[in-house]
């Protein structure tokens, strides 16, 4: 037997991994003396009412060797394999923690570096259980994961500049110029780190920019994974969205997958922010 194993960064929710039929290996959250397991006992929900409400950011913990360890003397002791799929090395040290502690247990465990977080790691992971699902071994499914992760493409059009600032990413100066100008930032994850791509005035031209950023990435492989995200508590942004880029999507499929974006990024980009994640063609 194989089996699944991804860490929280990739949004994934306790209730949204017991469906899935894979282990999720949470993340924790710290809001001041409140420490919490992302997507275990603070959903994501919970976790944009209480980022709303702090003054200061929280902060997320990796996922330590000794946890890893545990997960895979647990997964492993029936004689299954594992494939553990992490955030990007270049976001965190989660990856290494999984590499040391995959070492005692030979190639029953798989570690496989996402290069991404949030959707972008998320698309992976469903494509993972596609080739799970399909029969592919483990040593396939890990070969093909990390052939095929180096096409994943993440652009996410943010709402505000507020939480970038908190978190020292941008000075305040550029904040408070960017909000009274209503500057909308697009950021993506490229070679496993979080840059800037792009930015535009207002949330029409910045919609616009995003469908545009989607073309120059070479375009969305239909025949592969797909998602949008959104942050906060509302997706109401996301459905301006979707009206807005019609034609990026209405001859391809009926329904477009999304999901409520989680900590490890929200953290960052704030509520109100819209993403999408695709395997380039």
């Amino acid at each position: 037997m194989i089996k699944i194993l991804v860490d929280s960064a990739s949004d994934v929710e306790l209730k949204d991994a017991e469906k899935l039929g894979i282990t999720l290996a949470p993340m924790q959250i710290r809001f001041g003396n409140e420490e919490y397991f992302d997507g275990v006992d603070i959903s994501h929900r919970e976790f944009f009412e209480k980022l709303i409400e702090s003054d200061e950011l929280p902060q997320t913990s990796q996922i330590n060797e000794y946890r890893f360890s545990e997960y895979f003397e647990q997964l492993t002791k029936d004689g299954s394999e594992v494939i553990a799929i992490t955030i990007s090395s270049k976001l965190s040290g989660t990856y290494d923690c999984a590499v040391k502690a995959a070492k005692s247990f030979g190639k029953r465990v798989r570690v496989v570096d996402s290069l991404n977080a949030c959707i972008g790691e998320r698309i992976l992971l469903d494509y993972a259980l596609r080739l799970l699902h399909g029969g592919c071994s483990a040593e396939d499914i890990e070969r093909k994961l990390n052939e095929s992760k180096g096409k994943i493409q993440v652009l996410a059009l943010l709402d505000t500049l507020h939480y970038l600032r908190k978190g020292g990413r941008i000075s305040a100066v550029a904040a408070i110029a960017g909000e009274m100008l209503s500057i909308k930032p697009v950021v993506g994850i490229i070679d496993g780190k979080v840059k800037l791509v792009g930015k535009a005035m207002g949330s029409k031209k910045g919609n616009n920019l995003l469908t545009a950023l989607v073309d120059k990435c070479g375009g969305i492989d239909f025949g592969m994974p797909y998602v949008l995200g959104y942050s906060g508590l509302s997706d109401e942004c996301l459905k301006k969205y979707l009206k807005d880029s019609e034609k990026l999507w209405k001859d391809n499929i009926a329904d477009v997958p999304s999901y409520m974006i989680g900590s490890t990024i929200g953290t960052h980009i704030g509520p109100g922010a819209i993403a999408v994640a695709f395997f380039a063609k």
